[in-house]
C-alpha cells in the first residue's frame, strides 16, 4: 500500500526550514559533545552552534554560580572553552578538598564511579558516596571483603554486560575484583557472586569484556599459570558453571593481561618472566588446553605495565616500552630510557605515551621515538602512578609526597598538590582522575591513612602564571573562522 503523499510521512519539512531563532533555544538544551555535533552538521546549524546564547547557557549549565568575564578580545564561547581546559587540566588554587581519614594502611588501589569512589584496603572494599561534597557530606560504606589482599579491581558498566535494561539500570556498574585468596568476586546491585578455579593467588583480571553480546566473558590471570575465561551470566555455587576454559602456555605467574582493540576475541597475557601470550578466546574451550594460544612472544624480566590499541600492543619491562603488532607478532619499535620505568600510559588519540622513571617522567610522540619529546621532571623516587586523558597527564610515586600535573598536547607544568597531609609528607599510594576531580591516598601515620578528594569544578583562583593571559585555547573546528560544511571536529 502507497503512502499518501499529502500526508505528514511525505512532507518535505527539514530542521532548516526553523529559523535562527528557534533553533537557538533548541540548541540551549545540549551539551558540549550535542553542539559540536550540529556544528559539523550544515552551514547553516554551524552558524546555531556558534551563537552566544548557546554557549551563555552551556555556560550556566556547568557553572550555574560563576559568570563569565567580560572581555572584548574573546567571545563567551571561547571563555567556555577555556575554563573547560582549564578545569580539566587542574589549573587552579582553590578546588573544593576534602580530606577522608581511615583506620588502617593507604588504600592500594582506587576507582571512580561516578559519584563514588570504591577503594581497596588489604583484603577489604570500601565505597565513598561523595555527591554531597560541596557540603561536606560524604559516607563511607564497606562494599565486602574478600580473606587476603586484592589484588586488581575492574569496573564495567551494566549496559556493557546486560541487555534489554531500563535506563536507570544502565548506570549501575559492575565491579570485579580478584584476590590472594584464590577467588575472583563480582558485586552490582542485583547481588554478589564468587568464582573459584585457581590454584594459587590472583593477580589480575583483563581490562575489557570479552564475547559478543549472547555471552560475556572476562579473564583472570594467576600465580599457578593459568589464564580462565568466566562467563558473567552464569551461576552456580562458587562459580562451577561459569568457569568456560582454563589457558595453559605460561610457566609463571601471569601478572598483566589486555584484550585487543582491532578484535575484541583476541586476549594477551604476560607472565612475570616477560614470555606474551595471545589467546583466541572464541576458539577456547574447557577441553583445550594451549591450542588457542595464536601468538607468542617475549618482553624483558618483570613487565610492568600493558595497553592494547587497535592492532598494537605496548609491553612496559625494564628500562623500555615495547610495541607489538598483534596481526604478526613482530616487534613494531621500542622507546627507551636510561632509567627503569615503573608506569606506563598511552594516549593513542593524540600519539602520545608517558612513561615514569625514576626522578621524573618522559613524554614521548609514538610516531619518532629516538628521544623524549618532553621531559617531566620535578619528583623524588619512582613514579608508580602515571595517568593521562585527553587534557593532562597527572603523575605522583610512593617517595613523593607531591603529585604533578601537566598539559596533555606541551607537557607544560600546570599544578602541584599534597598527596595526603603536609605534616606527614608521606607518598601517593594510589590515584585516580574522573575529569575535574582527582582522588589521592596516602598515610598519617603507622595507624591512620588518607583519602584526600578535589573537585575543580567551582574553583576560580588560576595557579600563577595566570592560563588567561596565554594563548587562546585552539581547535580546528572551534576556529573563529570556522563555518564550512567538511570541518572536523578537534574535540576531546
Amino acid at each position: 500500500m502507497r503512502a499518501d503523499p499529502s500526508s505528514s510521512y511525505g512532507s518535505s519539512t527539514a530542521i532548516t526550514d526553523l529559523d535562527i531563532d528557534a533553533l537557538t533555544h533548541c540548541a540551549s538544551y545540549l551539551n558540549l559533545r550535542g553542539i559540536s555535533n550540529l556544528a559539523m552538521s550544515c552551514k547553516y546549524l554551524n552558524k546555531v552552534a556558534y551563537s552566544d546564547s548557546v554557549w551563555q547557557s552551556l555556560y550556566r549549565q556547568e557553572w550555574p554560580a560563576l559568570v563569565p568575564l567580560s572581555n572584548q578580545a574573546s567571545s563567551i564561547r571561547e571563555a567556555y572553552l577555556s575554563r573547560h581546559t582549564a578545569v580539566r587540566q587542574f589549573k587552579y588554587d582553590d578546588p573544593l578538598l576534602h580530606d577522608i581519614y581511615i583506620t588502617g594502611k593507604p588504600p592500594h588501589q582506587l576507582l571512580f564511579d561516578k559519584d563514588n569512589i570504591i577503594f581497596s584496603q588489604g583484603p577489604s572494599i570500601h565505597s565513598l558516596q561523595i555527591d554531597g561534597l560541596i557540603y561536606g557530606d560524604i559516607s563511607c560504606t564497606p562494599r565486602g571483603n574478600h580473606n587476603a589482599r586484592v589484588t586488581c579491581m575492574r569496573l564495567f558498566s551494566s549496559s556493557e554486560v546486560y541487555l534489554n535494561q531500563s535506563d536507570s539500570e544502565r548506570d549501575d556498574s559492575i565491579l570485579i575484583t580478584s584476590s590472594n585468596d584464590h577467588f575472583v568476586r563480582l558485586w552490582s546491585k542485583g547481588g554478589n557472586r564468587c568464582f573459584k578455579g585457581h590454584n594459587g593467588p590472583v593477580l589480575t583480571l583483563s581490562d575489557k569484556l570479552l564475547g559478543d553480546d549472547t555471552g560475556k566473558i572476562f579473564a583472570s590471570g594467576g600465580e599457578d599459570g593459568t589464564v580462565r575465561l568466566w562467563s558473567i551470566y552464569s551461576s552456580g555455587k562458587r562459580g562451577q558453571h561459569a568457569l568456560k576454559a582454563t589457558l595453559h602456555g605460561h610457566d609463571k605467574a601471569v601478572s598483566l593481561m589486555s584484550v585487543a582493540r582491532h578484535k575484541t576475541s583476541l586476549l594477551v597475557s604476560v607472565a612475570k618472566n616477560g614470555k606474551v601470550r595471545v589467546w583466541d578466546t572464541m576458539a577456547a574451550s574447557s577441553s583445550t588446553r594451549s591450542s588457542s594460544c595464536v601468538g607468542m612472544t617475549s618482553v624483558p624480566f618483570g613487565p610492568v605495565g600493558m595497553k592494547c590499541h587497535e592492532s598494537l600492543l605496548y609491553v612496559a619491562a625494564g628500562f623500555s616500552v615495547t610495541a607489538v603488532d598483534l596481526r604478526t607478532m613482530h616487534k613494531a619499535f621500542t622507546v627507551a630510557q636510561k632509567t627503569k620505568v615503573h608506569s606506563f600510559e598511552l594516549l593513542p588519540t593524540k600519539s602520545t605515551l608517558c612513561t615514569g622513571g625514576t626522578g621524573r617522567a618522559m613524554l614521548w610522540d609514538i610516531r619518532r621515538v629516538s628521544e623524549p619529546t618532553v621531559e617531566l621532571d620535578g619528583h623524588v623516587g619512582p613514579i608508580k602512578h602515571v595517568l593521562v586523558d585527553s587534557f593532562k597527564i597527572v603523575t605522583g610515586g610512593p617517595d613523593d609526597p607531591y603529585v604533578n600535573v601537566w598539559e596533555a598536547n606541551t607537557g607544560k607544568h600546570t599544578n602541584s598538590f599534597i598527596a595526603s597531609q603536609p605534616q606527614t609528607e608521606s607518598g601517593c599510594s594510589a590515584m585516580a582522575v574522573d575529569g575535574s576531580r582527582i582522588v589521592t591516598a596516602g598515610a598519617v601515620d603507622q595507624e591512620t591513612a588518607t583519602l584526600c578528594i578535589r573537585d575543580f569544578r567551582t574553583a576560580t583562583c588560576y595557579v600563577s602564571p595566570d592560563p588567561s593571559q596565554e594563548s587562546p585555547f585552539f581547535s580546528k573546528f572551534w576556529d573563529s573562522n570556522s563555518g564550512s560544511d567538511s570541518e572536523e571536529v578537534d574535540w576531546q
